[in-house]
Protein backbone atom coordinates (compact mmCIF):
# COMPACT_ATOMS: atom_id res chain seq x y z
CA UNK A 1 0.00 0.00 0.00
CA UNK A 2 1.04 3.69 -0.41
CA UNK A 3 0.60 5.39 3.23
CA UNK A 4 0.37 9.20 4.07
CA UNK A 5 1.61 9.89 7.76
CA UNK A 6 1.56 13.31 9.31
CA UNK A 7 3.75 14.56 11.78
CA UNK A 8 6.16 12.51 10.21
CA UNK A 9 9.61 13.75 11.93
CA UNK A 10 7.77 13.19 15.45
CA UNK A 11 9.10 10.58 17.86
CA UNK A 12 5.79 7.82 17.25
CA UNK A 13 5.45 8.61 13.56
CA UNK A 14 9.40 7.56 13.04
CA UNK A 15 9.26 4.72 14.12
CA UNK A 16 5.90 3.57 12.49
CA UNK A 17 7.07 4.83 9.54
CA UNK A 18 10.07 2.08 10.13
CA UNK A 19 7.25 -0.68 10.86
CA UNK A 20 4.99 0.23 7.97
CA UNK A 21 8.55 0.18 5.20
CA UNK A 22 9.63 -3.49 7.22
CA UNK A 23 6.08 -4.39 5.46
CA UNK A 24 6.52 -3.60 2.20
CA UNK A 25 4.43 -0.31 2.17
CA UNK A 26 5.55 3.02 0.45
CA UNK A 27 5.39 5.98 2.73
CA UNK A 28 4.74 9.52 2.09
CA UNK A 29 5.45 11.67 5.14
CA UNK A 30 4.19 15.14 6.28
CA UNK A 31 5.77 17.47 8.79
CA UNK A 32 6.71 20.96 9.22
CA UNK A 33 9.13 20.58 11.68
CA UNK A 34 7.73 22.58 14.83
CA UNK A 35 8.25 19.89 17.16
CA UNK A 36 9.28 16.71 14.74
CA UNK A 37 13.19 16.41 14.51
CA UNK A 38 14.89 15.64 10.99
CA UNK A 39 17.10 13.42 12.86
CA UNK A 40 14.45 11.28 13.39
CA UNK A 41 14.24 10.07 9.70
CA UNK A 42 17.87 11.19 8.77
CA UNK A 43 17.97 6.99 8.31
CA UNK A 44 15.45 7.17 5.69
CA UNK A 45 17.64 8.85 3.14
CA UNK A 46 18.12 7.28 -0.02
CA UNK A 47 14.78 4.76 0.73
CA UNK A 48 13.21 4.08 -2.55
CA UNK A 49 10.51 3.56 -0.82
CA UNK A 50 10.10 7.11 1.12
CA UNK A 51 9.41 10.35 0.16
CA UNK A 52 9.06 12.71 2.58
CA UNK A 53 7.38 16.45 1.94
CA UNK A 54 7.45 19.62 4.27
CA UNK A 55 4.41 21.04 4.65
CA UNK A 56 1.97 21.63 7.50
CA UNK A 57 -1.42 20.07 7.05
CA UNK A 58 -3.96 23.31 8.63
CA UNK A 59 -3.37 24.10 4.78
CA UNK A 60 -5.40 21.88 2.30
CA UNK A 61 -2.86 18.50 1.23
CA UNK A 62 -2.36 17.97 -1.88
CA UNK A 63 -0.17 14.57 -2.62
CA UNK A 64 0.53 13.12 -5.90
CA UNK A 65 -0.63 9.85 -6.67
CA UNK A 66 -2.97 6.98 -4.78
CA UNK A 67 -3.05 6.92 -1.15
CA UNK A 68 -4.37 3.93 0.61
CA UNK A 69 -4.03 4.68 4.25
CA UNK A 70 -3.69 7.98 6.19
CA UNK A 71 -2.20 8.31 9.91
CA UNK A 72 -2.97 11.44 11.20
CA UNK A 73 0.15 11.95 13.75
CA UNK A 74 0.98 15.69 13.37
CA UNK A 75 0.86 17.62 17.01
CA UNK A 76 3.02 18.91 19.56
CA UNK A 77 2.48 16.18 22.30
CA UNK A 78 4.43 17.52 25.42
CA UNK A 79 3.24 20.08 27.79
CA UNK A 80 6.38 22.10 26.42
CA UNK A 81 5.38 21.92 22.46
CA UNK A 82 1.79 22.58 23.62
CA UNK A 83 2.68 25.22 25.53
CA UNK A 84 4.68 27.25 23.61
CA UNK A 85 3.18 26.27 20.22
CA UNK A 86 -0.61 26.40 21.84
CA UNK A 87 -2.45 27.76 18.28
CA UNK A 88 -0.45 25.78 16.19
CA UNK A 89 -1.73 22.94 18.45
CA UNK A 90 -5.42 23.80 17.98
CA UNK A 91 -5.12 24.21 14.47
CA UNK A 92 -3.25 20.97 13.84
CA UNK A 93 -5.99 19.26 15.70
CA UNK A 94 -8.48 20.75 14.14
CA UNK A 95 -8.23 22.57 10.58
CA UNK A 96 -5.54 19.53 10.20
CA UNK A 97 -7.84 16.51 10.80
CA UNK A 98 -10.23 18.50 8.74
CA UNK A 99 -7.76 18.45 5.36
CA UNK A 100 -6.95 14.68 6.02
CA UNK A 101 -10.04 14.02 6.23
CA UNK A 102 -11.51 15.89 3.30
CA UNK A 103 -8.00 14.17 1.60
CA UNK A 104 -9.09 10.36 2.82
CA UNK A 105 -12.76 10.98 0.81
CA UNK A 106 -10.40 11.99 -2.53
CA UNK A 107 -8.33 9.45 -2.58
CA UNK A 108 -11.20 6.95 -1.24
CA UNK A 109 -8.26 6.22 1.60
CA UNK A 110 -8.58 4.52 5.17
CA UNK A 111 -7.70 7.64 8.30
CA UNK A 112 -6.50 6.83 11.67
CA UNK A 113 -6.97 10.00 13.79
CA UNK A 114 -4.25 9.65 16.80
CA UNK A 115 -6.06 10.83 19.80
CA UNK A 116 -4.90 10.65 23.23
CA UNK A 117 -5.28 9.87 27.28
CA UNK A 118 -5.43 13.58 27.88
CA UNK A 119 -9.26 13.47 26.55
CA UNK A 120 -9.81 12.10 29.66
CA UNK A 121 -8.22 15.15 31.76
CA UNK A 122 -7.99 14.32 35.34
CA UNK A 123 -10.13 11.86 35.53
CA UNK A 124 -12.34 10.81 38.34
CA UNK A 125 -12.60 7.11 37.11
CA UNK A 126 -9.47 4.33 37.33
CA UNK A 127 -8.57 2.99 35.05
CA UNK A 128 -9.71 4.58 32.04
CA UNK A 129 -12.32 3.16 29.81
CA UNK A 130 -13.13 4.31 25.99
CA UNK A 131 -16.67 4.87 27.58
CA UNK A 132 -15.24 7.32 29.99
CA UNK A 133 -16.46 10.79 28.96
CA UNK A 134 -13.44 12.74 31.17
CA UNK A 135 -12.66 15.56 33.22
CA UNK A 136 -11.02 18.12 31.72
CA UNK A 137 -10.83 21.75 31.78
CA UNK A 138 -11.79 23.44 28.59
CA UNK A 139 -9.82 26.64 29.72
CA UNK A 140 -7.10 25.15 31.50
CA UNK A 141 -2.79 25.03 30.90
CA UNK A 142 -3.65 22.25 29.10
CA UNK A 143 -6.66 23.00 27.04
CA UNK A 144 -5.40 23.69 24.08
CA UNK A 145 -4.29 20.25 23.84
CA UNK A 146 -6.58 18.07 25.08
CA UNK A 147 -9.80 20.11 23.38
CA UNK A 148 -9.02 20.35 19.78
CA UNK A 149 -7.95 16.39 20.39
CA UNK A 150 -11.23 15.93 21.37
CA UNK A 151 -12.81 18.02 18.80
CA UNK A 152 -10.59 15.91 16.36
CA UNK A 153 -12.35 12.46 17.72
CA UNK A 154 -15.67 14.13 16.73
CA UNK A 155 -14.99 15.52 13.76
CA UNK A 156 -13.53 12.14 12.82
CA UNK A 157 -16.96 10.53 13.90
CA UNK A 158 -19.11 13.06 11.55
CA UNK A 159 -16.97 12.27 8.56
CA UNK A 160 -17.78 8.73 9.32
CA UNK A 161 -21.40 8.88 10.41
CA UNK A 162 -22.34 11.40 7.54
CA UNK A 163 -19.75 11.13 4.97
CA UNK A 164 -18.87 7.44 4.57
CA UNK A 165 -15.36 8.17 5.69
CA UNK A 166 -13.64 4.66 6.76
CA UNK A 167 -11.66 5.95 9.81
CA UNK A 168 -10.05 4.65 12.87
CA UNK A 169 -9.28 6.65 16.75
CA UNK A 170 -6.72 5.85 18.97
CA UNK A 171 -6.07 7.24 23.00
CA UNK A 172 -2.02 6.92 23.44
CA UNK A 173 -1.15 6.73 26.92
CA UNK A 174 2.54 7.51 27.70
CA UNK A 175 4.67 6.15 25.44
CA UNK A 176 8.41 5.92 25.88
CA UNK A 177 11.14 5.01 23.27
CA UNK A 178 13.99 6.19 21.33
CA UNK A 179 13.87 9.12 19.42
CA UNK A 180 12.06 11.38 22.25
CA UNK A 181 12.89 14.84 22.37
CA UNK A 182 15.67 14.97 25.43
CA UNK A 183 13.83 18.61 26.37
CA UNK A 184 10.13 18.22 25.60
CA UNK A 185 9.15 17.74 29.25
CA UNK A 186 7.77 14.13 29.36
CA UNK A 187 8.45 12.66 32.31
CA UNK A 188 10.62 9.27 31.05
CA UNK A 189 13.22 10.92 28.97
CA UNK A 190 13.40 14.10 31.17
CA UNK A 191 14.50 11.39 33.95
CA UNK A 192 17.14 9.88 31.96
CA UNK A 193 18.78 13.35 30.64
CA UNK A 194 18.85 14.52 34.10
CA UNK A 195 20.12 11.18 35.39
CA UNK A 196 22.98 10.96 32.61
CA UNK A 197 23.75 14.08 33.27
CA UNK A 198 24.04 13.97 37.24
CA UNK A 199 21.48 16.23 37.48
CA UNK A 200 18.75 16.29 40.26
CA UNK A 201 15.57 14.39 38.84
CA UNK A 202 12.58 16.63 38.86
CA UNK A 203 9.78 15.29 40.36
CA UNK A 204 6.17 17.00 41.02
CA UNK A 205 4.41 17.78 44.21
CA UNK A 206 4.90 14.15 46.28
CA UNK A 207 5.37 12.04 43.35
CA UNK A 208 2.52 9.97 44.33
CA UNK A 209 0.38 10.57 40.92
CA UNK A 210 0.87 8.00 38.48
CA UNK A 211 1.08 6.85 35.08
CA UNK A 212 1.74 3.63 32.82
CA UNK A 213 4.16 3.14 30.44
CA UNK A 214 3.73 1.71 26.96
CA UNK A 215 7.18 1.11 25.05
CA UNK A 216 7.49 2.33 21.39
CA UNK A 217 7.69 -0.68 19.60
CA UNK A 218 4.31 -2.18 21.41
CA UNK A 219 2.60 0.93 20.92
CA UNK A 220 3.06 1.43 16.73
CA UNK A 221 2.10 -2.26 16.67
CA UNK A 222 -1.15 -1.71 17.96
CA UNK A 223 -1.60 1.57 15.75
CA UNK A 224 -1.23 -0.64 12.85
CA UNK A 225 -3.32 -3.20 13.96
CA UNK A 226 -5.99 -0.12 14.57
CA UNK A 227 -5.92 1.21 11.35
CA UNK A 228 -6.06 -2.68 9.68
CA UNK A 229 -9.24 -2.96 12.27
CA UNK A 230 -12.76 -3.05 11.14
CA UNK A 231 -13.44 -0.71 14.59
CA UNK A 232 -14.39 2.75 14.38
CA UNK A 233 -14.59 3.88 17.86
CA UNK A 234 -12.04 5.22 19.83
CA UNK A 235 -9.44 2.29 21.09
CA UNK A 236 -7.14 2.63 24.04
CA UNK A 237 -3.47 1.80 23.48
CA UNK A 238 -0.69 1.48 26.53
CA UNK A 239 0.66 -0.34 29.36
CA UNK A 240 -1.67 -0.54 32.01
CA UNK A 241 1.21 -1.47 34.35
CA UNK A 242 0.64 2.05 36.64
CA UNK A 243 3.20 3.02 39.12
CA UNK A 244 4.21 6.22 40.50
CA UNK A 245 6.19 9.30 39.26
CA UNK A 246 8.76 8.79 42.45
CA UNK A 247 8.63 5.04 41.82
CA UNK A 248 9.74 6.05 37.81
CA UNK A 249 12.68 8.27 38.72
CA UNK A 250 13.69 5.47 41.75
CA UNK A 251 13.95 2.75 38.95
CA UNK A 252 15.60 5.15 36.17
CA UNK A 253 18.37 5.45 38.81
CA UNK A 254 18.66 1.80 39.23
CA UNK A 255 19.46 1.59 35.69
CA UNK A 256 21.81 4.19 35.76
CA UNK A 257 23.82 3.43 38.60
CA UNK A 258 26.80 5.52 37.59
CA UNK A 259 24.71 8.70 38.15
CA UNK A 260 25.35 11.03 41.13
CA UNK A 261 21.47 12.28 40.56
CA UNK A 262 19.11 13.01 43.50
CA UNK A 263 15.35 13.43 43.47
CA UNK A 264 14.12 16.89 44.27
CA UNK A 265 10.26 18.31 44.47
CA UNK A 266 8.85 21.09 42.86
CA UNK A 267 5.56 22.13 42.74
CA UNK A 268 3.03 20.43 40.66
CA UNK A 269 1.91 22.36 37.60
CA UNK A 270 -1.57 23.26 36.97
CA UNK A 271 -3.98 20.49 35.66
CA UNK A 272 -1.52 17.33 35.86
CA UNK A 273 -3.81 14.32 36.29
CA UNK A 274 -3.46 12.78 39.11
CA UNK A 275 -3.79 9.29 37.58
CA UNK A 276 -3.16 7.51 34.52
CA UNK A 277 -3.82 3.77 33.80
CA UNK A 278 -6.17 2.48 30.61
CA UNK A 279 -8.51 -0.05 30.54
CA UNK A 280 -6.94 -2.09 27.46
CA UNK A 281 -10.28 -4.60 27.47
CA UNK A 282 -11.39 -2.86 23.97
CA UNK A 283 -7.95 -3.38 22.29
CA UNK A 284 -7.41 -7.11 23.66
CA UNK A 285 -10.95 -8.03 22.69
CA UNK A 286 -10.93 -6.58 18.90
CA UNK A 287 -7.45 -6.49 18.30
CA UNK A 288 -5.41 -9.45 20.26
CA UNK A 289 -3.05 -6.73 21.62
CA UNK A 290 -1.59 -5.97 24.75
CA UNK A 291 2.15 -4.90 25.37
CA UNK A 292 4.76 -6.98 25.10
CA UNK A 293 7.76 -5.30 25.94
CA UNK A 294 8.57 -5.20 30.19
CA UNK A 295 8.98 -1.67 31.38
CA UNK A 296 12.70 -2.96 32.65
CA UNK A 297 13.63 -3.91 29.16
CA UNK A 298 12.31 -0.88 27.22
CA UNK A 299 14.18 1.80 30.00
CA UNK A 300 17.43 -0.19 29.61
CA UNK A 301 16.96 0.04 25.47
CA UNK A 302 16.06 3.61 25.73
CA UNK A 303 19.34 4.25 28.03
CA UNK A 304 21.50 2.81 25.76
CA UNK A 305 20.11 4.59 23.14
CA UNK A 306 20.48 8.27 24.79
CA UNK A 307 23.94 7.30 26.65
CA UNK A 308 25.59 7.22 23.02
CA UNK A 309 24.68 10.60 22.15
CA UNK A 310 22.70 12.83 24.60
CA UNK A 311 23.13 16.76 24.59
CA UNK A 312 22.58 18.45 27.42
Amino acid sequence: MRVLISGAAGFLASHLTDLLLSQGHEVVGLDNFITGKSENIAHLTGNPKYTFIKADVIEPVKVDGPIDRIYHMASPASPIGYVKHQIATVKVNSQGTWNLLELCLEKNARFLMASTSECYGDPQVNPQPETYWGNVNPIGLRSMYDEPKRFSEACTMAYHRERGADTRIIRIFNTYGPRMDPHDGRVVISFIRQALNNEPLTVFGDGKQTRSLCYVSDLVRGINMVMESDFHEPINLGNPQELTILDIAKEVLSLIPESQSKITHHPMPPDDPKVRKPDITRAKQILGWQPVVSRREGLAKMIEFYRAGLKK
